[in-house]
């Protein structure tokens, strides 16, 4: 009851407003007609015009649904549909006092068409203005200063949002953009204030504390140079997402958020073949190993969007594994999560799982990645990212999996260290026991951003501490993509394998390792080499200055999609591989380091171990 009287009331005042600027619309249609004095003669004229004006026009607000919106957040739309109702009512009306002969100076018709538009619409953004005032003025004690950068289409539509959010408090002071020719133009009432090179002048000037970027289609090094800009005025920063992410249905305002390092790649969006994804993962069960890592959790992630019949996910750190399990049942609660903890290692666990829940594919991202720690535990790495994987591809085979994706590195070409290896170890086996009748397929790729152990949330512990950021050396390179981008694409790779492919992953041109550490430290608001240090520490065992997507022996075979290729390598007999893990595997059962690096050599010949590793080795032999 209460809501129904609030809309009656609600309904009365809109149409008391309108009414009354229909009133004082014809009246100054007279008065300016008349030198402002309405003569006795024409009062009859006048109530004959409002008789017929007062309904038309407020039926024709109806029927165009201006009763609807709300006033304070007017906009052009709306103003243009307010121009179609006034016209249409008036050439209505006009029509009727016409035959009925109202003595209504023809003149009149026109100049009422103009003062009515002029009062409905002014009484729509003067109430727009006093909210937007009451707004300000309720939030000012602790609003926040801010230039919009960029001033296109996006920074219009973030002034726009940010002025009706009443949850933001920042106060808008001007534009920045570096086309000279919109300096001086205003937006929104807005000026446009001066460039980017001008930015620490202009901050001052206005003193202003945020800088909000607004270019979501800016690349990389855009986003570096706006953000060294920032930091060289003092002042913070936060941005709107990039077109690889932006919600186009949503506010902007919403959507505004800390510069992140993804933003300083200028990755592009990737395509995704929804429809033969969905074919793959709908209503099937699927098993990911690795469940709870930084891969293999957003893998669950992304598969969970296509709603697949059930996804097993298996792992052997309970607490990550728990804690994904409640987020996808938050997020996804019509996708059944079963979570199975296990060790890979162990191929009893395994079959149990397998048999458990039959699934028809898997991807396998559990492995032991960190080059420096595997380099000191030989056998271990061996023993999980060689061992484990065929455990996981025997018991897919025996359980009739139709696909099986393992999650490789770009480590794995021409390996200088033991991860990588095994990594290539890996690739090869499952190429060369797959089934004739399943995809068993590899899918290769570098540095994800913000995984487990990687460089980035090192730096960004360092930078909290005050430095010095330590890298290992200032010509060390790595290719690198965002978790999410990654997961995408192997999904998208999935759908593509047929005979034991590796698919190698577009990873774009390769950072260098300090140039990245620089844009950490810009994006915590701090000066590289004057706020925080630097350090070059040396290169680590296993590490190389240049990572590589694929050898000169592989042959590139591109595919439909832009982002990723085939490196179709030889196929190795199965019984030559089954006899190769047989020998390694007795190394690893003796605890023969030297024995074992010369079976790893066997069966991949372009592995060179490190130094170090091999000096280790001669002294632990058959220790």
């Amino acid at each position: 009851m209460p809501d129904k009287r609030s809309t009656v009331l609600r309904l009365l005042a809109v149409y008391s407003a309108e009414a009354l600027a229909v009133v004082s619309g014809a009246v100054a249609a007279f008065l300016l007609r008349l030198d402002f004095s309405i003569p006795e003669g024409y009062m009859a004229a006048l109530k004959m015009g409002l008789a017929v004006w007062l309904p038309a026009k407020l039926i024709s607000y109806h029927l165009f649904g201006l009763d609807k919106r709300w006033a304070r957040y007017v906009s052009i739309s709306d103003l243009l549909r307010l121009i179609a109702s006034n016209a249409a009512a008036s050439a209505v009306a006009c029509g009727v006092l016409v035959a009925l002969k109202s003595g209504v100076p023809r003149s009149i018709y026109a100049i009422d068409l103009l003062t009515t538009m002029c009062f409905t619409g002014g009484m729509r953004i003067s109430v727009r203005l006093m909210a937007e005032t009451a707004r300000r003025q309720s939030f000012g004690e602790r609003r926040v200063r801010a230039f919009i950068y960029g001033a296109g289409d996006a920074g219009a539509a973030l002034l726009r949002d940010v002025r009706q959010n009443n949850a933001l408090s920042y106060d808008v002071c001007g534009f920045i953009d570096d086309n000279p020719k919109k300096l001086g133009l205003v937006l929104h009432g807005v000026k446009v204030v001066g460039s980017g090179a001008g930015l620490d002048e202009a901050s001052k000037r206005y003193a202003v504390e945020l800088a909000l970027i607004a270019i979501p289609s800016a690349s990389g090094g855009q986003m570096k140079d706006i953000l060294e800009r920032c930091a060289t005025a003092g002042i913070r920063s936060k941005t709107i997402p990039g077109l690889a992410e932006l919600i186009q249905q949503d506010s902007l305002s919403r959507q505004i958020r800390d510069v992140a390092v993804e933003d300083l790649l200028g990755r592009t969006p990737v395509h995704l073949e929804q429809d033969r994804i969905s074919a793959q993962l709908r209503g099937r069960v699927i098993l990911v190993t690795g469940a709870a890592g930084s891969i293999g959790s957003e893998i669950c992630r992304q598969i969970a969007r296509f709603n697949p019949a059930a996804i097993v996910g298996f792992e052997i750190a309970e607490s990550p594994l728990f804690y994904l399990g409640m987020e996808l049942e938050r997020n996804f609660p019509g996708v059944p999560f079963h979570a199975e903890i296990g060790s890979i290692q162990n191929p009893a666990r395994l079959a149990e799982v397998f048999a458990r829940h039959q699934p028809s594919a898997v991807y396998h991202a559990a492995a032991y990645k960190h080059v420096p720690l595997m380099e000191s535990h030989l056998f271990e790495a061996v023993e999980n990212n060689v061992f484990g994987t065929l455990n996981v591809a025997e018991q897919a085979r025996a359980h009739g999996v139709a696909e099986f994706v393992m999650i490789s590195s770009d480590k794995a070409v021409r390996p200088a260290n033991v991860m990588g290896a095994t990594k290539r170890l890996a690739e090869i086996l499952v190429r060369a026991l797959r089934p004739s009748d399943a995809r068993f397929v590899s899918v290769r790729f570098g540095n994800v951003l913000g995984s487990n152990g990687s460089v980035v949330p090192i730096f960004k512990e360092q930078i909290a501490r005050g430095g010095p950021v330590t890298v290992t050396h200032p010509e060390m390179q790595r290719y690198f993509m965002t978790i999410a981008e990654a997961c995408q694409l192997v999904l998208q790779a999935s759908t593509m394998g047929r005979a034991g492919e590796i698919f190698v992953l577009d990873m774009g041109k390769p950072v260098k390792i300090v140039d990245l550490a620089r844009n950490l430290i810009l994006l915590s608001g701090l000066r590289p080499e004057k706020d925080i240090a630097i350090q070059f520490t040396g290169s680590r065992p296993g590490e190389k200055l240049f990572e590589e997507l694929n050898e000169e022996a592989e042959g590139l075979i591109e595919t439909h999609h832009e982002k990723i290729r085939i490196f179709e390598g030889e196929t190795r007999p199965a019984i030559e591989v089954e006899r190769q893990l047989g020998r390694i595997r007795a190394c690893c059962r003796e605890r023969d380091c030297m024995e074992l690096l010369g079976a790893l050599r066997e069966v991949v010949p372009e592995y060179t171990p490190g130094e170090e590793l091999r000096r280790r080795g001669v002294v632990t032999a058959k220790a």
